[in-house]
């Protein structure tokens, strides 16, 4: 691989060939991944959802999670063609993260070198692939996929059906994760800006008009099923009224953004006063909109994840290496400790390809963690699997062909959100009712939880005080898989 990029002649790039090295790229950094349990998550929730969309169920009425339907539908197409398969949904992923490589090398090719483009979309492939729960298929892989594509049609595209086009990609990013409507919107307050200053205000309303038309055929495409069985309200609630009440809770703050921002604020900064960008560049623009309008997301959220970050990747990288390429370059003698750090960048695929290895020769399988040993030593021992509760280790369901204990514990997290129970149709008052109608009136014949780890968050002190104590009272340690723990109730 590495002989192939150093014989590279960047000006005969072509299409075909990038998106060859960063398939290549992706996959070979993700691949040890394919076999994991669960990378976040977020992810094992999206999986379940998928799931009972394919037994029938539509999103937020068996199940409920706090993301757009777009995203369970990609898990719900994966499993419906290849049935509960791990490999498929992070194969595909690793496609997906590619293909969003490949989309920002077109946009970044506009506007720079071929050869800056080629590296800014292989950093674009590490950096949603690496550093942190990444490896998985998150909703922010879904959504960005769709925002660049369309990010690159309107750089390349000025006719008004292919504004339309982007707007059904706009659509789709934003109905797979809410936030995105923040740089659609920073989108459209460009494009009127630029024409107002260009004396071409009327063309831009013209093509904002198709891309916000082909926008809301998306966005309803979403409502139709909803609407055909009269049940708008819950399409409503769940998508827009249950995001804006989260996006206000307790734990939320825009000032844990504030440290992001500055840094960005920051390279801005140097780059305009050492003229390494050209902030006269109508593409240049359109980018820091993009970039502004994905820190607004965050700072109204009050929160930033690792893995929201993928949002920002794109966009982003674009400026940077083009800034990077003007500062002087590194001397020769230098060269081999450049190639053994980007050798080294993969350090958690490598240690990922040794754990499946050692997997493989310990239990006989590459498909390794908790969520994977607990549900087969649970079958293996013939344990009670239609009532079953996991705080720890949720894609067990899954694995076992199982419901949570209620819509709520769908992502165990969710049990703790007060805010959330007016849009998920939950007769409990506060979280803790919540916990006590799963634990004293469902009351689980299986519990399971991690080793080291309390089952809440260590500021919810009232509702790990609670569970510890019911399960000192009513349950024993029957196993521990590794860090997972299985309680069984006592009879």
């Amino acid at each position: 691989m590495l002989k192939k990029l150093r014989s590279l002649r960047y000006q005969d790039l072509d299409w075909k060939t990038v998106v060859f090295v960063l398939v290549v790229v992706s996959i070979f950094i993700r691949f040890p991944f394919f076999f994991r349990d669960y990378v976040d998550r977020d992810e094992s929730t999206f999986i379940l959802m998928g799931q009972s969309w394919v037994n029938g169920y539509l999103p937020y009425t068996q199940l409920w999670d706090l993301k757009p339907p777009i995203t369970f539908l990609y898990f719900a197409i994966i499993i419906k063609i290849f049935g509960k398969s791990f490999f498929a949904i992070r194969f595909f992923g690793s496609l997906l993260v590619a293909l969003t490589a490949l989309f920002t090398y077109g946009i970044a090719s506009k506007i720079t070198s071929k050869k800056i483009a080629f590296w800014v979309a292989i950093f674009c492939v590490f950096f949603q692939s690496l550093f942190g729960s990444l490896q998985g298929v998150m909703s922010e892989h879904i959504c960005t996929f769709f925002f660049v594509a369309a990010l690159f049609i309107l750089f390349t595209k000025e006719d008004s059906k292919w504004f339309f086009t982007a707007g059904l990609l706009l659509g789709l990013s934003v109905m797979s994760k809410l936030n995105m409507a923040y740089p659609v919107l920073s989108l459209g307050i460009f494009y009127l800006w630029e024409g107002f200053h260009t004396k071409r205000l009327w063309i831009n309303l013209k093509h904002l008009v198709f891309m916000g038309v082909g926008f809301m055929v998306t966005v309803l495409c979403t409502l139709l099923p909803y609407y055909l069985q009269g049940i708008s309200d819950v399409w409503w609630k769940s998508i827009f009224e249950a995001p804006l009440a989260y996006s206000g809770g307790k734990f939320h703050s825009p000032l844990k953004t504030l440290p992001f921002i500055l840094v960005s604020v920051g390279f801005f900064y140097i780059t305009y006063k050492k003229k390494l960008l050209n902030f006269n560049s109508k593409p240049i623009q359109l980018l820091i909109m993009c970039i502004a309008g994905v820190f607004l997301s965050f700072a109204q959220g009050g929160k930033v994840n690792g893995h929201y970050l993928i949002q920002l990747y794109p966009f982003i990288l674009i400026p940077l290496g083009m800034a990077v390429s003007k500062l002087p370059a590194i001397p020769k003698k230098f060269s081999p400790i450049v190639i053994v750090l980007l050798i080294l960048i993969p350090m958690e695929s490598y240690l990922e390809y040794g754990n499946i290895v050692s997997n493989k020769l310990k239990k006989g399988s590459f498909y390794n963690g908790e969520g994977i040993d607990v549900p087969r030593y649970i079958l293996d021992h013939k344990l009670e699997t239609e009532n079953i509760f996991f705080t720890e280790y949720h894609i067990g369901y899954w694995q076992l062909d199982e419901l949570p204990p209620t819509s709520a514990a769908t992502h165990p997290s969710n049990i703790a959100r007060e805010e959330l129970f007016p849009y998920m149709n939950n007769p409990s008052k506060s979280g803790l009712e919540e916990l006590r109608y799963i634990m004293e009136v469902i009351q689980p014949k299986i519990v399971v939880a991690r080793k080291g780890k309390r089952i809440f968050y260590e500021k919810l002190v009232q509702y790990n005080t609670y569970i510890d104590a019911y399960l000192a009272q009513h349950y024993e340690l029957r196993a521990t898989v590794d860090r997972g723990l299985i309680y069984q109730r006592l009879e």
